[in-house]
């Protein structure tokens, strides 16, 4: 049986307001992700507490909150999000900088736009913070260059169903890079960005509807996948037991985590493994996740 990858997504945009267990500053980050990949994840990601489109800041800082991890798990799997900037180009500056560490085997892939905002007092999309996530075709292209060029596996974000058949796309012309991991996202009952009741304005619910369709789409394919609730909680949705029932994976985190409670990422990892164990699936190690994922060691790693 395949053993269960589960990815923790530690901060995102997620506030201390919102959750006061979230790390921030790399220190935090460090400790955080050494705890969650103890804990049983054997992917992380995060997000640095710096908005800057200088590509060497932004790079120093992701690898200052990696290194602690990595000089005691090389063999986790860490990657980023994207920058910012003008064009791809920019958003993505930081990218080739964090490859040439040999630190980091996945990159980041997230084909497709989609309105991202805030829930207004009127209860309406689009409040205090309304923004479009633009990743034109001509984008794509450039993003799935980088990975191919740098040999980095693509961590995708499904969004929306039309995220999924790109990818696709991709994948039976042969032009989606190895290691491929397709993260389903649905959304939850709460704004993603304050993780106030109201929901998300994007993805579909975390329903065994939903999650059939996304089969649907993917029947065919030998593309792993995962689920994600964003603005809730994939275990008590009941998403995560029929994902993992189905061949599926996780990803938990308190990037995505909403609702009645302030959990930790450890917490969040351990009740995911608790729940895989349960279902009857082993938990994969780092090690176990790349070769499940087809990914290897970078040949040149910092000293």
């Amino acid at each position: 049986m395949t053993p269960v990858i589960i990815e923790a997504a530690v901060n995102g945009i997620t506030s201390k307001a919102r959750n006061p267990c979230v790390p921030q500053t790399p220190e935090e980050i460090a400790a955080d992700l050494t705890r969650c990949v103890a804990a049983g994840a054997a992917i992380v990601h995060n997000h640095i507490d710096v908005l800057t489109t200088d590509a060497d800041v932004a790079a120093a800082r992701y690898l200052e909150g990696w290194r602690p991890l990595l000089r005691e798990r090389p063999d986790a799997l860490v990657y980023p999000t994207v920058g910012f900037g003008a064009t791809v180009a920019e958003r993505y500056a930081h990218i080739p900088l964090l490859a040439g560490s040999g630190l980091m085997r996945m990159s980041l892939f997230d084909p497709g736009s989609v309105n991202l905002g805030a829930v207004g007092d009127d209860g309406m999309p689009g409040g205090a913070f309304d923004f479009v996530y633009v990743n034109s075709f001509t984008d794509l292209r450039h993003v799935v260059g980088l990975c191919a060029q740098y040999r980095l596996a693509p961590s995708i974000a499904i969004f929306e169903p039309g995220f999924l058949r790109t990818t696709l796309a991709y994948a039976r012309t042969g032009r989606l890079p190895a290691g491929a991991f397709v993260k389903l996202y649905f959304g939850g009952d709460h704004d993603y960005l304050s993780g106030a009741a109201g929901g998300v304005s994007f993805g579909l619910p975390p329903t065994p509807t939903a999650l059939a369709a996304y089969l649907e789409l993917l029947a065919g394919s030998d593309l792993p996948w995962a689920v994600a609730v964003v603005g809730g909680d994939v275990v008590e949705s009941g998403l995560a037991r029929l994902a993992l029932e189905k061949g599926g994976h996780l990803r938990v985190g308190l990037e995505d985590h909403a609702g009645r409670r302030t959990p930790t990422n450890e917490e969040l990892v351990r009740e995911a493994v608790t729940l895989a164990r349960q279902v009857g699936r082993p938990v994969a190690t780092c090690d176990e996740a790349a070769r499940v994922l087809g990914i290897a060691y970078n040949a040149k790693r910092e000293t």
